[in-house]
């Protein structure tokens, strides 16, 4: 009930922030240019909040938290009985100026990644070093070599700091023949190492990038140690204490925690003889596994090896170099959905990747409970999809209304209306397509 609490309000807010921020842009600019502006709604349908403002514009919120928009002053559809008000019609302006009010959206969602990032960066972020863990043997990166214990540096010459960057590197490949690392080893020699990647397998819902190509990430040993004991859970019924240490399992002994875990959840409902470590004496205690979701369990966590030092950092800088870095890291985004748009209409990447309302949902959700840095972050991966999105030449979508001013100003004419209509139908069955393909793929996920 919390992460779906989290998801909900986390959707909310991320979703809301960035619609405002898009449509401002496209009020600020249509006041800028002297259009009137009627209404300005965040959300679409029945409003449940209205206000009138001085300028004579209507605010309000509406029900279906979706989207948003600006609504204006249009002479053919509006009534409008003096000169003046005529000139305030989106329609009366010029080609350059109805296409700067419909371009200020989508700038404002770049400009939006700048400043979220901005903060982000300024306010700093925990980060560790990208040490790579265990490889797989007949994996990707273990049949190019990879070392255990390196430190990937760079992604195709492009240099990385933490795990995300490589994340977002490695993504920005998928499709593609190969990537290269730069990897710096314990002797501290670096290296190139080029991964092919004509047979790499990437499912984002089972996998991550990293994983996926055979790489652990670096992570602390869990040791054998019980930190934590759930009340009424079988090992509290087992009378298993808090800084008991489990060294056998059924008369095997020296698994390590992993091995422990794995062993249990395949054996729901059953009893196991632990032998555990206590005050320098070994006892053997007999448990009755539990059972959620049919895996078996005893309702215990252990404890976990600090990680070293010198493989954490927190990624800050000052405000200039804070902003810097958020131009940047908006850029970088900015490349990867493209890049990820091009490869769905080329086929390298399949439409199953994509998500819709639940998924965003859920992604909210979580790193609005990480903390604000990573609800930052996540606020402006959002702001830069709903920018690019909206980009898009499809009719409907901002995009499809700056062709048509393009058309209109190489022809010197608008777009017919009858081919302006056609037009609009066919986006919204592109886009109700989408819509319908990315809640299924949502909701594939929720019962995978």
């Amino acid at each position: 009930m919390e992460q779906l609490l989290w998801s909900i309000g986390g959707f909310i807010v991320a979703l809301g922030l960035v619609v405002t921020f898009h449509e401002f842009g496209h009020f600020w600019v249509a006041r800028r240019c002297g259009v009137k502006v009627l209404t300005f709604s965040i959300g679409f349908g029945k409003p449940i909040y209205q206000w009138r403002g001085k300028d004579g514009t209507d605010y309000q919120v509406a029900a279906i938290p979706l989207g948003g928009y600006v609504r204006m002053l249009d002479h053919d559809v509006d009534p409008v009985n003096t000169a003046d008000e005529m000139q305030q019609s989106f329609r009366a302006k010029s080609v350059g100026q109805r296409f700067a009010i419909v371009l200020a959206g989508p700038v404002a969602n770049f400009i939006f990644a700048i400043v979220a990032l901005w903060f982000m960066l300024m306010i700093g972020m925990p980060a560790v070093k990208p040490i790579v863990g265990a490889v797989t043997p007949e994996s990707i990166a273990g049949e190019a070599g990879v070392p255990v214990g390196s430190e990937i540096i760079a992604v195709d010459q492009r240099r990385v700091r933490d795990w995300q960057d490589v994340n977002l590197a490695l993504v920005r490949r998928i499709g593609d023949a190969e990537t290269v690392l730069t990897v710096r080893d314990s002797a501290g020699m670096t290296s190139d190492i080029t991964l092919p990647l004509g047979q790499w397998q990437f499912n984002p819902d089972r996998d991550s990038t990293i994983a996926s190509l055979g790489m652990d990430v670096y992570r602390p040993e869990i040791t054998n140690e019980i930190a934590w004991i759930e009340d009424s859970s079988p090992a509290a019924e087992a009378d298993l204490r808090l800084g008991d240490k489990i060294v056998g399992i059924d008369g095997t002994h020296g698994a390590n925690w992993e091995q422990i875990r794995s062993f249990i959840a395949e054996r729901p409902q059953q009893d196991l003889q632990l032998t555990v470590l206590r005050e320098g004496r070994e006892l053997e205690l007999l448990v009755r596994t539990g059972t959620r979701d049919g895996i078996g369990y005893l309702g215990i966590s252990t404890y976990q090896e600090p990680y070293p030092e010198e493989y954490r950092f927190t990624l800050q800088y000052g405000p200039i170099a804070a902003f810097t870095g958020g131009v940047d890291r908006t850029w970088q985004l900015m490349g990867l959905t493209m890049s990820m748009l091009k490869k769905l209409v080329t086929g390298d990447v399949s439409v199953s990747n994509l998500s819709g309302p639940v998924g965003i949902a859920q992604g909210a959700g979580a790193h609005a409970s990480y903390g604000l840095v990573y609800f930052l972050s996540f606020m402006a991966l959002i702001s830069v999809s709903l920018g690019i999105l909206n980009l898009l030449p499809i009719p409907m979508l901002d995009g499809g209304h700056l062709l048509f001013y393009i058309v209109e100003w190489v022809r010197g004419k608008p777009v017919p209306e009858q081919v302006q209509e056609l037009s609009f139908r066919a986006g919204l069955l592109i886009l109700m397509t989408l819509l319908v393909i990315t809640l299924f793929n949502d909701i594939g996920r929720l019962f995978a």
